[in-house]
């Protein structure tokens, strides 16, 4: 189960320097979720975080398969800037930046890179790092939620509420893309709410001030940590989340349960996929969509081979099979119109809060 006991050497290292998660320890981990227009707050933050800030810093930043994030990080500050490394010792001081590809956890004194489940469409996601920082720091962890579309990062916000942790969120009127920010405040008891050009000063003195006492983690918060720690992973009878719903998953097909985190509504399958409802939604989009290209190329390619199919029966003179290949084709023809007109109708606007929303053809329908 995550976390494993600490072993010797690692004991030996957090003697040596890492992590301090003695009751009347002060905030030392820091951990920091982006996605959309959060690259410029990121840069703000750790450019006014000070040199001896006495904790550490990670970073979560959704990405496709190329990153430039630690460059960026390490012109914007003072501290020491590094792409997080598996089995590396965690030091006070240092920005460590989740690599493309890779879930970033905290397990004790050292990080774990993981190619766990894709939660809420990403790897690396946020949830899993704020989940594994609760767990082996419990309120030592100060979690900082910046711009984003979607909801990543709520649930891990809430975990380490629930641990004795605080929670930070940029304001959402700061943020280019509201909403992460706007579902954690809706659904986790926030301890502050500020501009990015507010947020470096704020955990500067917050990772200064004692923390109060570390509480159980809630029973859902560890089984999901350990999904996220395994690279081919599959939930267990014991370890399996929620109620078993009619759904199944978008990336795998497996079947979804359907867990219900306070007021927030989850879904996790078997293989260890997760997702919010809104990323359930956004999921499910993307696979429709994908079916009906499918469908639309098919039907087309089957249209055009049996249109040459009939040209070479008329071709050999067998002109009653030529019409009959001709009728099949002209109702391929037909059917690919009509899924034409279902993609043309899923036209789709993206709303100021990163929403993306389908817009239809409302106004052609009220000419």
């Amino acid at each position: 189960m995550f976390p494993q006991p600490v072993s010797a050497r690692e004991a030996a290292v957090s003697r040596a320097g890492g992590p301090d998660r003695r009751a009347g320890a002060h905030h030392h981990i820091i951990v920091i979720g982006a996605s959309a227009g959060g690259i410029e707050p990121l840069k703000q933050i750790v450019g006014d975080l000070p040199p001896d800030l006495p904790a550490a810093v990670f970073v979560v930043l959704h990405v496709g398969q190329v990153s430039y994030l630690p460059e960026i990080l390490e012109r914007a500050s003072r501290l020491t800037t590094l792409v997080a490394s598996n089995g590396a010792a965690v030091e006070a001081g240092t920005v460590y930046v989740a690599p493309p590809g890779f879930h970033l956890l905290l397990h004790d004194s050292h990080m774990m890179l993981r190619r766990g489940p894709r939660e809420n469409l990403a790897r690396p996601a946020i949830d899993p790092l704020f989940r594994s920082a609760a767990l082996s720091f419990g309120a030592s962890v100060i979690g900082v939620l910046l711009s984003g579309s979607l909801s990543d990062g709520t649930a891990g916000l809430r975990a380490i509420k629930a641990v004795g942790g605080l929670a930070v969120v940029q304001h959402p009127k700061d943020a280019l893309v509201p909403a992460m920010v706007q579902s954690a405040l809706h659904h986790v008891e926030v301890d502050h709410c500020l501009p990015a050009a507010q947020l470096g000063g704020l955990l500067a003195r917050l990772a200064a001030e004692p923390v109060g006492k570390t509480l159980p983690a809630p029973p859902g918060v560890r089984p999901e940590a350990v999904v996220a720690a395994q690279e081919h992973s599959t939930m267990k009878d014991e370890d399996r989340l929620g109620e078993l719903s009619v759904f199944t998953c978008p990336e795998c097909h497996g079947p979804l349960r359907e867990i219900e985190d306070g007021d927030m509504l989850r879904y996790r399958c078997h293989t260890g996929h997760a997702f919010t409802a809104d990323a359930m939604m956004e999921a499910q989009a993307v696979e429709a969509d994908g079916i009906l290209w499918s469908l639309l190329r098919s039907h087309q390619q089957r249209a055009e081979f049996t249109w040459r199919m009939a040209e070479r029966e008329r071709s050999q003179d067998r002109s009653a099979l030529a019409a009959q290949l001709g009728k099949r084709a002209r109702e391929y023809e037909a059917d690919a119109r009509v899924i034409e007109r279902i993609l043309e109708s899923r036209r789709v606007q993206v709303t100021d809060d990163g929403a993306v929303t389908e817009e239809g053809n409302r106004k052609e329908k009220a000419k």
